[in-house]
């Protein structure tokens, strides 16, 4: 890879905005505000706000609705380290999916580490797709028309709601978006992905960064031991959806999410894996007009559509 793709001057604005001494552990909330208060409106799209009730608490979901009818149906899971970020960070990004690739949205509210931690975050999301799963006809779609959705940590929450789904065999998913997702649980100097050393500073997203990331979201050591928490441990990648994994290539978590696609390949499933030249871990968030956002969603339309790339 040329990692000189990226010109002195960005290099030196991307070292400052990446806050290598910035402890995550003790400014999360300061995180989170500053998320809740740079995210766009949309004044003039229309959404849907429902709840999904699991164990007495109410999961909120917003719907977005394409132009026309619905195509299919998307069920998201936002990034932000499992501590911040929501649905209404995620309204430009959600009504963005929609317009562009025809589907129905549902993007989920899932509750946020350190207040609630593994595995909290993934119940509320296997909540939340079991109920759109049960529901399908209501929306008038069939189960295979329903694709599960991420990116970074929502991608590690797709995963593993996948993995929990064919344990539970309540529903299945046919088909599952991963976009540069956590799949394991060591990103430090011990981590065995080349990635992490190689793009772990100077990249906004650096690998300190996912380290308190986790160890917020965790509830204990034991839980970097369970594959819904970390997905590549797990035991077997049989029965799993067809898949589209979109990695970045100055990311730290790139190399595990290719790394998890070759384990789903490895094990029979149907499987694609493109990494996006030049481009750094949160570029989904970036306006659709952005060269990297658009060649992703032309795969993410090609794989809807069941069409090779």
């Amino acid at each position: 890879m040329n990692r000189l793709a990226i010109n002195k001057a960005m290099r030196a604005a991307l070292k400052a905005l990446s806050y290598p001494d910035l402890n995550v552990k003790k400014n999360y909330q300061s995180l989170r505000q500053v998320k809740n208060i740079t995210s766009p409106k949309l004044p003039f799209y229309k959404t849907w706000d429902h709840q999904v009730s699991r164990d007495g608490y109410d999961i909120p979901v917003r719907l977005f609705a394409p132009n026309g009818c619905p195509a299919g149906m998307l069920v998201f899971f936002h990034g932000g380290g499992w501590v911040t970020g929501n649905i209404d960070s995620y309204t430009r990004v959600c009504a963005d999916m929609a317009r562009i690739t025809g589907r129905l949205v549902i993007s989920a509210d899932y509750r946020l580490a350190p207040e609630h931690r593994f595995p909290a975050a993934l119940e509320d999301c296997y909540a939340v797709a079991e109920e759109v799963y049960a529901c399908s006809s209501l929306f008038g779609m069939q189960w295979e028309q329903i694709v599960l959705i991420g990116d970074s940590a929502g991608a590690n929450l797709a995963a593993a709601v996948s993995l929990m789904a064919r344990d539970k065999g309540r529903f299945l998913p046919s088909a599952q978006i991963l976009i540069y997702p956590a799949t394991y649980f060591d990103h430090s100097e011990r981590s065995p992905f080349r990635s992490v050393q190689e793009n772990g500073t100077g990249y906004l997203l650096t690998a300190k960064r996912i380290c308190d990331y986790m160890e917020l979201y965790q509830s204990g050591p034991e839980d970097r031991t369970n594959p819904y928490f970390a997905p590549l441990l797990a035991q077997s990648f049989e029965h799993q959806p067809r898949t589209l994994i979109i990695t970045a290539q100055y990311d730290p978590l790139r190399d595990e999410g290719e790394a998890y696609g070759r384990r789903l390949a490895e094990a029979g499933n149907e499987v694609e894996v493109y990494r996006i030249a030049d481009a750094l871990h949160g570029f989904f968030a970036l306006p659709p007009h952005f060269m990297h956002v658009k060649r992703t969603y032309e795969y993410i339309n090609r794989f809807l559509n069941g069409v090779d790339a």
